[in-house]
């Protein structure tokens, strides 16, 4: 699921500080504070060569210890290639773990392993367990906030190719109910034949009341040497 919709499935929010990850695909180092929830009802789709597919579901945070994060997707898949299509996708279970975090600096560093299980049907999925492995870095200005890395995908199964994705992000505090934001993110093939790609992307974060934000992005993706798509996400977050 992240192979196919760069910049979709990226979600979390931060109730304080300038806000940083989501809803881009590039993510942040910061884990959900520890003895809270941050749940996201998302939809997350992609438009290519006249192919619409994506994904809605359920993103689930929560902060156990100081400086971690576990976290779960739970996601249906949709496409309407050869007609329209829905079913269960590939579940994610991660653990951000934030070693570094320096806060007279304004800088923090995590790693955030997530294992892709390979709960889909046939359609929507390869029926292999994929890992991703990335570190990500943060620094903080003011209302400011400059975040980026990137990672590994081991990516089994017939015709895949294991790739590399990164992504830098800088947002800002328009007021203290909404941020900004854009990125640019990049994708190496994730098949044989494949071609890399690379995501420009604008969005923000509204805090609606209470517990309750809107998050939103969306922007084009371009195929190397190939063609255009067009990504769009929205999620309804709740803090607590």
């Amino acid at each position: 699921m992240i192979a196919r919709l760069i910049g979709t499935i990226a979600m979390a929010v931060s109730a304080t500080a300038a806000l940083a990850g989501p809803p881009y695909a590039t993510d942040d180092p910061e884990p959900t504070d520890t003895g809270h929830w941050e749940i996201y009802a998302f939809t997350a789709a992609r438009s290519a060569d006249g192919i619409l597919d994506g994904a809605a579901g359920l993103d689930l945070n929560y902060g156990p210890v100081p400086e971690v994060q576990l976290t779960a997707t739970l996601p249906i898949d949709f496409s309407d290639e050869g007609g329209t299509h829905a079913g269960a996708g590939d579940v994610e279970l991660g653990v951000k773990y934030r070693f570094l975090h320096d806060e007279a600096a304004g800088i923090s560093v995590a790693i955030f392993p997530r294992v892709i299980l390979p709960t889909a049907s046939r359609r929507f999925g390869s029926g292999r367990v994929r890992l991703l492995l990335p570190v990500w870095a943060q620094k903080d200005l003011g209302p400011w906030s400059l975040f980026g890395g990137g990672g590994y995908t081991i990516n089994p199964g017939a015709g895949n190719r294991d790739f590399w994705q990164s992504g830098l992000a800088l947002t800002r505090d328009v007021t203290p109910r909404l941020s900004l934001g854009a990125e640019i993110t990049h994708q190496s093939p994730d098949a044989i034949g494949a071609r890399s790609t690379t995501a420009l992307g604008a969005g923000g974060i509204y805090r609606i009341q209470g517990p309750y934000s809107l998050l939103f992005s969306g922007g084009p993706v371009l195929e190397h040497r190939g063609g255009t798509g067009v990504s769009l996400y929205v999620a309804l977050g709740l803090n607590f």
